[in-house]
């Protein structure tokens, strides 16, 4: 069956700005979200509280492609969404699929319609709206495709795709087809992110020049253990053949293997990447990188990867950015992406624990901020023993701020709101497909790099949509 034969979907009328999604310049790509959301902040500290909303009288039919793990997580986060209908859930594994319709049986009181086949579910639920794909990576662009082709609008799951010829091929699909396209870096729905980056970083610029860059994100050796389950529920291997799995391991542990996944630079390093070029509203230049396996000898993708990218921005000049993924040690204080000025630094997380912001001793004062409830003062550590012949060479302590709020709901929350504003007419997507793309872009190339233990210098081949021929299907 052709998926260009597969019926076309209902859809919710829309603004005419968001009836077709248009081409963006680079600028526009890494400003889009800083100022749609603007409805979420009311002053520091309503930003940060992001109040839920009056339930809209308009509803949403909503189906899932793929119930494992993080549908789960994503449909914690929806379903404190009002008008929203479950309509249909989608998996090749029987249990899963038990498991997602029994999560929304037992939530609202209703059945969704379950299927084992995404182009069976497009083809038979012809009213849905929204189809959320929760699948393995190298699955993404096939399932959004279809969905886009099918009449559906998409928010999909990060990486956009396995591949960088299937991530374009999803901006060109939905830029064709008209429909909206969500991919979930969530951070940039996010009021704590958003926050920081408006008020403090750009309006205020309390970092002054931010010359470098420094995130990671560090698992233990407990959290990274392959995944099993028992046999019986599992579909069979001839099922898993059809969907691209060689076998049970590789089905549950999708991520370990390179012609499936783009492993943890990818998994867990993308949402980061993404905030580097997102609060620099630029693309790097390129991108050096170094991996091994260190505990995990017997996967195909590296344990650790250690990368740097350059940039040449036009707000602050040149800029170093490193990045650590780790997964044989949850040492060095958890995951953030640290932005190191010439004034201050704004070290950010999702997780309030990681979050620390240092003002410059020569910086002009934050008093002000303070006094407009846009940053909250920490009590200052001890300075260091002057008689420490050590300590004779060491800057001058910094002073220790935090931000006024904490986000009252699911990280991703935010952003599935968004998706869903958008399709009401009522707001923009904040990462767009061909956003989500211009920051994927260079995390295609750190695998590569370390592989090779070569310097990539960026072109336009490696970093925009017309820089070769979309995938085919």
């Amino acid at each position: 069956m052709s998926k260009r034969q597969i019926s076309s979907a209902k859809v919710l009328s829309m603004k005419e700005k968001n009836s077709k999604s248009q081409p963006i310049s680079r600028r526009r790509f890494l400003q889009s979200g800083a100022l749609a959301g603007a409805g979420l902040f009311f002053g520091a500290p309503s930003v940060l509280s992001s109040q839920a909303r009056n339930a809209p009288s308009d509803e949403i039919k909503v189906g899932f492609i793929g119930c494992g793990a993080q549908q789960q997580v994503l449909f914690s986060a929806m379903r404190n969404i009002p008008g929203i209908h479950y309509q249909a859930v989608c998996d090749i594994m029987q249990d899963r699929v038990g498991g997602a319709f029994g999560r929304i049986r037992a939530t609202f009181g209703y059945s969704p319609n379950r299927y084992f086949d995404a182009e069976e579910m497009l083809n038979e639920e012809t009213d849905l709206d929204a189809v959320i794909v929760a699948t393995p990576d190298f699955w993404h662009a096939r399932h959004t495709n279809w969905s886009l082709e099918a009449g559906r609008h998409v928010f999909c799951e990060k990486m956009m795709a396995h591949t960088i010829e299937d991530a374009r091929s999803m901006v060109r699909t939905a830029e064709s087809t008209g429909k909206l396209c969500q991919i979930n870096h969530q951070r940039r729905s996010n009021p704590r992110y958003r926050f920081t980056m408006q008020e403090l970083i750009r309006k205020n610029r309390i970092c002054g020049d931010i010359q470098n860059i420094n995130g990671q994100w560090n698992r233990s050796v407990s959290a990274s253990q392959d995944i099993d389950v028992r046999e019986t529920i599992l579909p069979d291997r001839e099922v898993l053949r059809k969907y691209g799995f060689a076998d049970a391991h590789q089905f549950l542990n999708w991520r370990w293997y390179r012609d499936l996944s783009g492993g943890p630079i990818s998994d867990l390093g993308a949402h980061q990447i993404d905030i580097y070029n997102w609060f620099l509203e630029d693309t790097p230049k390129s991108v050096v990188a170094s991996g091994g396996r260190n505990h995990f000898r017997d996967r195909e993708h590296f344990d650790n990867v250690m990368a740097i990218f350059e940039y040449d921005t036009p707000l602050h000049g040149p800029v170093r950015a490193f990045y650590q993924v780790l997964t044989g040690t949850s040492a060095g204080g958890g995951y953030y992406e640290a932005f190191m000025g010439t004034e201050g630094t704004v070290q950010i997380s999702e997780q309030r624990q990681f979050t620390d912001i240092y003002r410059e001793s020569g910086a002009p004062s934050w008093d002000p901020l303070v006094r407009r409830n846009l940053l909250r003062r920490v009590a200052a550590s001890a300075p260091a023993d002057a008689d420490d012949a050590v300590a004779s060479y060491e800057s001058p302590p910094l002073e220790k701020y935090d931000l006024p709020g904490v986000l009252n709901k699911p990280v991703h929350q935010p952003h599935l709101e968004n998706f869903f504003d958008s399709l009401r007419g009522r707001a923009t997507l904040n990462c767009d497909a061909r956003a989500a793309f211009e920051s994927e872009a260079p995390i295609f190339w750190v695998n590569p790099a370390a592989d090779s233990r070569e310097y990539i210098r960026f072109t336009d081949e490696h970093l925009t949509v017309e820089g070769a021929r979309t995938a085919e299907y």
